[in-house]
């Protein structure tokens, strides 16, 4: 009954193999913030994902909320990640990187020199937390510092880190890239009405708020290509104080916009993913799919492989992305196509730590592969 799981899916100039695509996870296991050798073997696991979209990687110094995240502006870095995606491509796999700037869901002990954080406008993130060390060595989440607003004439550059970014994930040899403009992070706060209180061109009306967006995409496929492309966004979802009166209005919109760019894939991160009540109706992903016809349509948020092939069959997405299922069964895929059992994950080990609950989970043969 799974087999339309095991179909090829055409991401814009890229085929994947099977649509168990693997999502972005942050596991915070970077100290120094440069992938190794424990990131090789974890990609490399997994890597029969029909795509792995590895985790937030920060574009910049400025970029971070959480201490051991990775980035991707040094040379040490972005040798650190072309190791990871030899690993990947080694096993026959994909692989792309989610480039990620939080905004405002940061802290002033992550930030270079103790300076603010940057946003849209000078907001506060209510209940947001960045993940900080302390002065003793320790680490633990404290609560986000209240940014500056990012000046006009700042977010050129801010865009050029964006490109940067992306010529460095290209040298590393990734096979795409996705813009994280989701889960209440740098760029949704210049999408929501909530968080962005700008009067300049990038405030006020949904084309100004989405401008900043665009941009970046268009900076990014500025070395990669449109088709090799793909964005992440979390319409209606309620995390880190962000409001936004204008959501599903803005879904739509970067959905008509991006469809003319024919980029490769549109990614929705689900509201309740986060918990609440909020959930995506059908209605909605119709009327996103009718505005976003000319790539791939993503859908992650708590999916079985069953939910996946109803969501395929009933020609609302093209695919689903699974973040938990993957942290703990590295041959998830395999597992989908048997109908074996999954391993649970556990929680405790989700973020920090070394190889307990990161490349120690056993693959079907009972076997951890390195």
């Amino acid at each position: 009954m799974h087999d339309v799981l095991f179909e090829p899916l055409q991401l814009g100039s890229l085929e994947i193999p099977n649509r168990v695509i693997m999502a972005p996870l942050t596991r915070a296991r970077t100290p120094d913030r440069i992938p190794g050798r424990m990131q090789e073997i974890y990609y490399g696991q997994r890597a029969g994902a029909g795509l792995i979209i590895a985790e937030a990687t920060n574009i910049s110094p400025t970029a971070s909320g959480y201490v051991y995240t990775p980035g991707i502006w040094t040379d040490e870095q972005e040798a650190g990640w072309k190791g990871v995606v030899e690993a990947v491509h080694a096993r026959g796999g994909r692989i792309a990187l989610q480039l990620w700037h939080v905004g405002r869901v940061s802290n002033e002990r992550v930030q270079p020199d103790g300076q603010q954080p940057v946003a849209p406008s000078a907001l506060r993130g209510e209940g947001a937390q960045a993940f900080v060390e302390f002065e003793d060595g320790s680490s633990g989440r404290e609560d986000a510092s209240t940014p500056r607003a990012l000046e006009t004439e700042e977010i050129p550059q801010l865009v050029e880190d964006y490109r940067q970014a992306a010529v460095r994930a290209r040298r590393a040899g990734f096979d795409m890239v996705e813009v994280h403009a989701a889960n209440a992070y740098l760029l949704q706060q210049f999408l929501a009405t909530g968080s962005n209180q700008r009067t300049d061109r990038y405030g006020g009306s949904i084309e100004n708020r989405a401008r900043v967006v665009l941009e970046v995409v268009d900076a990014v496929a500025s070395v990669f290509g449109y088709d090799r492309v793909g964005i992440r966004i979390s319409p209606f979802i309620e995390i880190f104080g962000l409001k936004d009166d204008e959501s599903e209005q803005m879904a739509f919109y970067l959905a008509e916009q991006l469809n003319v760019r024919e980029l490769a894939y549109l990614h929705v991160n689900e509201p309740d993913w986060a918990g609440g009540d909020i959930h995506l109706t059908d209605d909605f992903r119709r009327a996103l799919r009718a505005r976003f016809r000319n790539g791939a349509l993503l859908f992650c948020g708590h999916y079985t492989a069953e939910g996946e092939v109803d969501l395929i069959e009933r020609g609302i997405g093209d695919a689903a992305v699974f973040g938990r299922p993957f942290i703990s069964n590295p041959d998830l895929p395999e597992r989908f196509r048997v109908g074996a059992e999954l391993a649970e994950p556990d929680p405790d080990t989700f973020y920090g730590g070394a190889e307990k609950g990161y490349i120690d989970y056993s693959f079907l043969d009972d076997q951890t592969r390195q």
